[in-house]
């Protein structure tokens, strides 16, 4: 009779059993869904200064980003693209788009010619500003324009269609003095605010972004004067990844030619807003008001903030940031 009982109760709880390790399921803890990349487009004028080149290495490096595409800014815009073209080949990221910027004319010698001339034009590139704002409008208010040259592929496309262009997330930018100019030493007394060369390479375009209503977040030569010493050089150079490889042949171009420091040391101006959208804390930013004026300054002047303005770099967790991701 015991027997039959315990089968009798068995039985009745045999479909909470089974039902048991769904609820389970339905109850545990589940894993945290990772942040959506962040979807980003470079307006870049890479091989005449070096810092470009570090700027997307660090990108390239770096995870929780979407490329959906590189743009080339001022000067011979063809020999920038091939240039992108063999890095992006040579570090396994050839998949990702470059388009060709408008052409104009540049003073600023063009240090990595050589490396680029053994890139490839590609096929069938499109333009920067038709590119631009394809994706803008396939993405809309998702995009993260980072512009890391002159402004003249920027102010053409606002000119163009400025409903599309305001539908961009953000643009981040390596531009503009705002309270300290150049200087070849952090350790040296701060010059007054200068006419940085992004800006004033074409000061239309750059009056055309600051007044688009786009949100801007600005890291200007106030925040973005930190160097690459021969300490950290070593250590890049003497890794050994195919992306430390190519940097290390670009900024040896870059060293043996023109460049306006008369220093082997680089400036890393345009790792800066990268890093940034990294990891914010590199470089907190104040929301301003800032004009570009006439002459190519970018004026802080009262009124309503159009930009947030990095004006102090952490550098200690900047450089902890950029070695780390390098050296992977």
């Amino acid at each position: 009779m015991m027997l039959a009982w315990a089968r009798k109760k068995l039985h009745s709880a045999l479909p909470a059993l089974l039902l048991a390790p769904s609820l389970y399921l339905l109850s545990a803890p589940q894993p945290a869904h990772a942040a959506p990349a962040e979807q980003v487009i470079v307006d870049t004028d890479i091989g005449d200064d070096i810092d470009d080149a570090f700027a997307l290495g660090l990108l390239l490096n770096s995870p929780g980003f979407e490329i959906l595409g590189f743009t080339t800014a001022w000067g011979d815009t063809g020999l920038r693209m091939q240039l992108l073209e063999r890095l992006l080949r040579e570090t396994g990221h050839g998949a990702i788009p470059i388009a060709r910027g408008i052409a104009t004319t540049s003073q600023t010698p063009f240090t990595q010619a050589r490396w680029a001339q053994r890139g490839s034009l590609p096929p069938a590139a499109p333009p920067a500003v038709d590119f631009l704002l394809q994706q803008i409008r396939r993405h809309p208010g998702q995009v993260t324009l980072i512009a890391l040259g002159p402004l003249t592929n920027i102010g053409a496309a606002i000119t163009r269609d400025p409903a599309t262009f305001g539908k961009l997330k953000q643009v981040v930018l390596m531009g503009g003095s705002v309270r300290a100019g150049y200087r070849k030493s952090e350790y040296a007394v701060a010059r007054p605010a200068d006419k940085e060369y992004n800006i004033a390479a074409d000061i239309p375009a750059a009056q055309k972004l600051f007044t688009s209503g786009v949100p801007i977040v600005m890291m200007p030569l106030d925040s973005t004067q930190v160097r690459l010493d021969e300490v950290e050089r070593s250590a890049l150079f003497g890794h050994g990844s195919p992306l430390t490889d190519a940097l290390a042949l670009l900024y040896h171009q870059w060293a043996d030619s023109y460049q306006p420091w008369s220093s082997n040391t680089p400036t890393l101006f345009d790792a800066v807003p990268v890093a940034y959208l990294a990891d914010r804390r590199t470089c907190p930013a104040t929301p301003l008001h800032i004009v570009v004026d006439q002459d190519g300054y970018t004026r802080e002047q009262p009124g309503a903030p159009n930009a947030e303005v990095c004006l102090a770099l952490d550098k200690p967790l900047f450089m902890e940031l950029f070695m780390r991701r390098l050296l992977q």
